[in-house]
């Protein structure tokens, strides 16, 4: 066995490949941590929040639930394309509270969007959207996936 002088630079470039593969595997498991625009005030986090949201797929469609309490319907915009569904919105506080004893304010306020990225392609323009109980509901067909080739004869 050969003896290999030590090299402190090279434990400390193992530990940063390794801080950046943790961090790699956060940000990937909650892609919408990198769309968050940076927070510094109390105020500007009552005025950016992100929905919930449930996607998933059946046999036909893709669908995606997003929780919007206290939102209406007409303060809702949704735009589907044909790999991601974006939801953009304004949750508005109906009274604002002039005593600042708050025990406890959990209520988001304030504009919301949130990009999902969809696992398919799906039919944009076929795309229909219901709001029932404070939930978004969003139902976007699949495009019909063709053959990644296609066999043809030669003249």
């Amino acid at each position: 066995m050969a003896l290999r002088r030590w090299d402190p630079f090279r434990e400390i470039e193992s530990l940063r490949r390794e801080m950046e593969r943790l961090f790699d595997e956060v940000f990937e498991r909650t892609p919408f941590l990198r769309r968050e625009p940076m927070i510094e005030t109390a105020e500007e986090f009552r005025r950016v929040w992100t929905p919930a949201c449930d996607v998933y797929e059946t046999d036909k469609e893709i669908v995606v639930k997003a929780n919007l309490p206290g939102v209406s319907k007409d303060n809702v915009e949704v735009i589907v394309t044909e790999d991601s569904i974006t939801i953009k919105g304004q949750a508005k506080e109906e009274a604002e509270v002039k005593e600042k004893n708050y025990y406890r304010r959990e209520l988001s306020y304030g504009a919301f969007e949130r990009v999902i990225p969809l696992p398919v392609a799906v039919k944009s323009e076929e795309a229909k959207a219901t709001f029932k109980d404070g939930i978004l509901e969003i139902r976007a067909p699949k495009q019909e996936v063709s053959p990644k080739g296609r066999k043809i004869n030669i003249e």
